[in-house]
């Protein structure tokens, strides 16, 4: 039976996993995190996609988690599935790549195949990765199997998961692609090949950066129409209809997540680095969307003043602050710089999500509201961020004294959309 070690259990390493198992593969996860190897082992979920019994059945399957990286020299196949995120200075950080693989490295032997699933700009699996692997004499190609095949996960996404969705895989040569995708059409309806790992690794890059361009481009317009005394929710509606050559995108109070306000950065600084010239597409995009927190704040302050009240002391509801509807994943929130925004001017802020039970993006608890109803008749102004399903939006728009709708999706005379 073959064997995986898969480093990293986040959103990405853990459903490879279970996939992985449900293939009749034996299966060892790998996190620095105890805190996660612990949960994990003990049946505990930490991801939104798979519940405690599905961890229960792939514990029941063999599977265990441990941060000792020597069960690497027993399995067949490794899959790297770390973070790439970004430095404070908006720089791509590859520190948790280099430091799994170079663990990878030291327990390497001849005949693995070893994959890259972390995001990252074209060239680092060959050019970054390739030699430390290679550092004590194995070659790659020649004497280990080495491949990029980018994530596709979509947290809370119910319809398309690992299995149904097209796995893209590169090779280092053609023979180390077959024996990836070999690997990954155990486990996924399609593989899809292409050239190399460069080629790869861009279309991960290319699928996000087309989803950010293109959120930029409603998020500016919303602005401007605005001002125009146009209905762009209605417009994008009517565009939708066409049955070609277009695809919806919605304005939002920004972008969150582990893809969209990140992967456009590392082919970014790709291109200055290695051109020495800007990509101006997505650098003015991440400034457009980086400002609709802020602009948000602005709809705010006006909705109140023209009411008559300041926002310093003025009581905010922020409903839903995770970056996406129906899960419990904050991860670059656009909540997070709102809530900043609002504090910095002296308002009020609480926040009510069914999926987040603690918030303390600043470092200090945000109030959490228990009695949405109550709440909602109380507070000066809520604001719409993530249409949850378990939103009643009917009653919010009624309850509420004004309504700050940053989604498009409510309506009602208290309600007033971004």
């Amino acid at each position: 039976m073959s064997s995986v070690a898969i480093i990293g259990q986040g959103y990405v390493g853990l459903p490879l996993a279970r996939e992985a198992i449900r293939a009749g593969l034996t299966v060892v996860g790998i996190d620095i995190n105890p805190g996660i190897v612990a949960g994990l082992n003990e049946g505990r979920s930490h991801v939104d996609d798979l519940a405690d019994s599905d961890l229960a059945q792939m514990l029941q399957a063999g599977y265990r988690v441990t941060s000792a990286f020597d069960v690497i020299a027993e399995a067949d196949d490794v899959v790297v599935c770390v973070p790439t995120p970004l430095t404070d200075s908006a720089e791509p950080d590859l520190s948790p790549l280099r430091s799994a693989v170079q663990q990878v490295a030291r327990h390497l032997r001849p005949g693995t195949l070893v994959v890259i699933e972390s995001t990252t700009y074209p060239g680092t699996t060959d050019e970054v990765v390739r030699p430390l692997l290679e550092a004590d004499g194995l070659i790659a190609g020649r004497d280990f199997n080495l491949a990029f095949s980018p994530e596709r996960i979509d947290p809370g996404n119910p319809i398309f998961g690992l299995s149904n969705t097209p796995k893209i895989v590169g090779g280092h040569t053609t023979a180390c692609g077959d024996r990836a995708a070999m690997f990954y059409g155990k486990m996924v309806q399609e593989v899809v090949r292409v050239r190399g790992t460069r080629e790869a690794e861009m279309a991960k890059l290319l699928e996000n950066t087309y989803r950010h361009i293109n959120i930029a481009l409603v998020n500016e317009m919303v602005r401007f129409c605005r001002e125009l005394g146009i209905d762009l929710w209605d417009a994008i509606d009517a565009a939708a209809t066409k049955p070609f050559g277009f695809q919806a995108f919605r304005p939002g109070p920004g972008v969150g997540g582990h893809c969209i306000p990140i992967d456009p950065n590392y082919l970014s600084h790709n291109v200055r680095t290695r051109l020495g010239y800007p990509f101006r597409f997505v650098e003015l995009a991440q400034e457009v969307n980086d400002s609709m927190p802020a602009y948000v704040g602005r709809r705010i302050q006006e909705r109140l003043n023209a009411d008559g009240i300041t926002m310093r002391g003025a009581s905010v509801l922020l409903l839903g602050v995770t970056y996406k509807p129906d899960i419990a994943d904050t991860r670059e929130t656009p909540a997070a710089p709102l809530l900043r925004v609002l504090q910095d001017q002296g308002a009020q802020v609480s926040y009510h999500d069914p999926f987040v039970a603690e918030w303390a993006p600043r470092g200090e608890h945000v109030p959490a509201v228990a009695d949405l109803s109550t709440a909602l008749a109380d507070v000066d102004i809520c604001v719409m961020l993530q249409p949850h399903m378990v939103y009643d939006l009917p009653e919010i728009s009624a309850t509420a004294r004004r309504v700050l709708d940053t989604r498009g999706v409510m309506s009602g005379p208290a309600v007033e959309r971004l």
